[in-house]
C-alpha cells in the first residue's frame, strides 16, 4: 500500500486535508436551493463510502509495504473494526448536525465555531492518547484557535439579521456538533497498526481503517437522517419519495461533497504516522479558515452586518492562522 515516508509530506497532505474539508460544503451551497440538506446529506455519505472503497482498493492494495486491502480487512480483529465503525456513528451525529449549522448559519459560522471547538478537543484527546509533538506549541495554537471561536461567534450574534431563536440555533448545533466531532478520530487511528510500515495481526491498515470508519457513518444514516427527515430543525419534514425526486445536479453535488471530504480524511489518516494524530487532525482542522474565507468572501454571508464586524471576522482569521501555525511547529 501507499504510505507517507516523510513529516514534510506529511505536512502536505494535512494541507490538502485542509482544503478538502474546508471546500466540500460548497457543494451543499451549489444545490438548488429548494434541495434539502437531509436529501444532500444521503448522497454526501454516498461519495464518502464510494471513495473509500476505491482508494482501498487501488492504492491499499498496490506496493510492498503493509497488507492488501481486502486480505487486511478479513483478518481484522472485531475490536479494531468496532473501533473504526465507533467513529464513524460519532462523526456523523457530529457532522449531520454541522451541515445542519451551515444551512441555518452558513459556513463562515457553522465552521469556526463547530470544526474550531472540535480542533481544541481533538488535538486534547489525541494528544493525551499519543503524545507527540512540542506541548507548548501545540496547546499555544490551541489557545489561539480557542479565541478564535469566540471572536467568531461574537461576529455571529452581531450581524444576525434573523430571530434570536435562529440565531443561537445554528450556533447551539455547530458547537454540539463540535464537541461530538472532538473524540471521532481517536477511535479511528486505535483501530490501525501504529507502524504502517509493520502490520499487526488483528489491527486495520490506514485505508481498511477508513473504509469500516465510512460503513459506521453509513449505517448510522440510516438512524439518525431519518430522524432529521421526519423531525426537521427548520422546516417541514421531507420522505424517501422527496429524494428520488431529486434533478441529477443535486445528486452529483452530494456525491461530489464526499469525495472531497474522504480525500481530506484518508490524507489525514495517512499524514498520522509520520506526524501524530493530534497534529495531523489539528493540522486537517485549518478548514475553518477555507470555510470561513470562502463564506465571508465568495458567498457573503456577512454582508451588510454592523460596522466592525468585518475587523473582527479578520483578526479570528488571523488567530485560527498562528494557531495553525504553531500546530504545525510542535512537529
Amino acid at each position: 500500500m501507499f504510505i507517507i515516508g516523510s513529516y514534510g509530506l506529511a505536512v502536505a497532505f494535512c494541507i490538502i486535508t485542509m482544503f478538502c474539508w474546508g471546500s466540500w460544503a460548497n457543494t451543499q451551497k451549489l444545490a438548488s436551493e429548494k434541495w434539502r440538506f437531509e436529501l444532500f446529506y444521503w448522497d454526501y455519505v454516498i461519495g464518502i463510502v464510494l471513495l473509500a472503497l476505491l482508494l482501498g482498493l487501488t492504492f491499499g492494495s498496490a506496493g510492498d509495504a503493509g497488507r492488501p486491502f481486502l486480505t487486511d480487512l478479513a483478518q481484522a480483529d472485531s475490536g479494531n473494526l468496532g473501533s473504526a465503525i465507533l467513529g464513524g456513528v460519532l462523526f456523523n451525529a457530529a457532522n449531520i448536525l454541522l451541515v445542519a449549522s451551515i444551512s441555518i448559519a452558513g459556513m463562515s459560522v457553522a465552521f469556526p465555531t463547530g470544526i474550531g471547538l472540535a480542533l481544541v478537543i481533538g488535538v486534547v484527546v489525541n494528544y493525551l492518547d499519543r503524545p507527540e509533538g512540542d506541548p507548548a506549541l501545540l496547546f499555544g495554537g490551541v489557545a489561539l484557535v480557542a479565541a478564535a471561536i469566540l471572536l467568531n461567534a461574537y461576529a455571529y450574534r452581531r450581524a444576525s439579521k434573523d430571530s434570536k431563536s435562529v440565531s443561537t440555533k445554528g450556533l447551539l448545533l455547530a458547537i454540539v456538533a463540535g464537541c461530538l466531532m472532538g473524540f471521532f478520530y481517536k477511535y479511528v487511528a486505535n483501530s490501525m497498526f501504529s507502524d504502517f510500515t509493520v502490520p499487526e495481526a488483528g489491527k486495520l491498515s490506514p485505508y481498511s481503517a477508513v473504509f469500516v470508519f465510512t460503513i459506521g457513518i453509513l449505517l448510522s444514516n440510516f438512524l439518525f437522517n431519518t430522524l432529521l427527515m421526519r423531525f426537521p430543525f427548520v422546516g417541514q419534514p421531507v420522505s424517501y419519495g422527496d429524494y428520488f425526486k431529486g434533478g441529477s445536479r443535486n445528486h452529483l453535488m452530494g456525491v461530489l461533497g464526499g469525495i472531497v471530504w474522504c480525500i481530506g480524511m484518508a490524507f489525514s489518516i495517512l499524514a498520522s504516522d509520520q506526524a501524530g494524530p493530534a497534529i495531523s487532525y489539528g493540522l486537517g482542522q485549518g478548514a475553518t479558515i477555507v470555510a470561513a474565507i470562502w463564506g465571508i468572501y465568495i458567498w457573503k454571508e456577512f454582508a451588510g452586518a454592523p460596522k466592525g464586524t468585518n475587523s473582527i471576522l479578520n483578526v479570528m482569521l488571523i488567530c485560527y492562522l498562528f494557531g495553525l501555525g504553531l500546530i504545525v511547529a510542535a512537529g
